[in-house]
């Protein structure tokens, strides 16, 4: 998929952070965090991000948004190279990509009321009088759920879903083309995650949203996404659509995760995979293909040559000395 047909396209996107220096006092050492990631994202796509916590997906979403810079990469939004935008001309193109935060408690202003922190963003970018921010402002409300009479109500009076639906409604406010969603209903019941997955399916029906999901729930990815790379310490190692990704996994580190998912009826079984040793540190990442060190069919090459991320005509893509796209 090229930029020429994408709402959002990530060229080779870094992320590293400086921390403490090492032993005896040696120069300080560098956190990959998110280390060359490319993706693009069409008109009305869900792209769910998935992995294990830390891999680095919720690192993606806050560098696409520019909340932390790249170190390096490309970022272009409906074909324009926001990547190294001054601070005040990324300002404009904020309207046209938002975020719903994981954490719909912390995420809201608590001194705002629910009506002020949904009109904040049509008064800072000075859109309509007051009097068509109320109306606009109404209209978010119905349209996620919330009663009317609620706009005079503060944060701690909703409940977990309530706020979430409240961070929807926010990041509507703009009418922006792509939604980066962090994690939106980790932190909320069982009984509700449906309701608002649900919700943000019928919103991009609607408005013709772009969706970036991350999330680590394999079975709310499956439900919501059109496509799904998998990550694993700070890379890509898997992409396809969802259908054949959760049909016929390639790489191994996503038979893993896929083995691990609960399934719904008592006499289905999945293969069980057990991964040996724990996640290595981005700190200091295995030399080669990342996963090897905890990989069951690893061999000599995979410690030494860093797999390209392959793909064929059918959009699924591997990061894997073994598991190429014709085997």
């Amino acid at each position: 998929m090229t930029g020429k047909t994408s709402v959002l396209d990530v060229q080779g996107l870094v992320k590293h952070y400086s921390v403490g220096r090492g032993l005896f006092g040696s120069g300080r050492r560098r956190l990959h965090a998110v280390d060359g990631v490319s993706f693009a994202i069409a008109p009305g796509e869900t792209l769910g991000l998935v992995g294990e916590s830390g891999c680095g997906k919720s690192t993606v979403g806050k560098a696409v948004l520019r909340l932390v810079e790249p170190t390096a990469g490309r970022i272009v939004l409906e074909g324009e190279d926001i990547t190294s935008l001054s601070r005040s001309a990324l300002i404009a193109k904020r309207r046209k990509m938002q975020v719903i935060f994981q954490d719909p408690y912390s995420s809201l202003n608590p001194r705002m009321t629910a009506g002020e922190i949904v009109q904040e963003p049509l008064i800072n970018f000075g859109i309509g009088t007051r009097a068509e921010q109320q109306e606009r402002v109404a209209a978010l409300f119905a349209r996620v759920g919330l009663r009317p009479d609620q706009r005079n109500n503060y944060p701690h009076e909703f409940s977990g879903g309530q706020r979430q639906r409240l961070g929807i409604a926010r990041a509507l406010a703009l009418g922006p083309s792509v939604v980066i969603a962090d994690e939106p209903v980790s932190a909320l019941d069982v009984s509700v995650q449906a309701q608002v997955i649900n919700l943000l399916m019928d919103l991009q029906e609607e408005y013709g949203l772009s969706y970036l999901f991350i999330a680590h729930d394999l079975g709310v990815v499956e439900h919501i996404s059109h496509r799904v790379a998998v990550m694993y310490l700070g890379k890509i190692v898997e992409t396809a659509p969802r259908d054949m990704l959760f049909a016929e996994p390639r790489h191994p580190y996503t038979e893993a995760l896929l083995a691990a998912v609960p399934v719904s009826h008592p006499r289905m079984r999945r293969r069980r995979v057990v991964l040996k040793g724990d996640v290595p540190s981005p700190i200091n990442p295995p030399s080669g293909c990342r996963f090897h060190t905890r990989c069951p069919i690893a061999v000599a090459r995979c410690r030494e040559e860093e797999p390209a991320l392959l793909g064929d005509s059918s959009g699924h893509s591997v990061a894997c000395h073994l598991r190429t796209p014709a085997n």
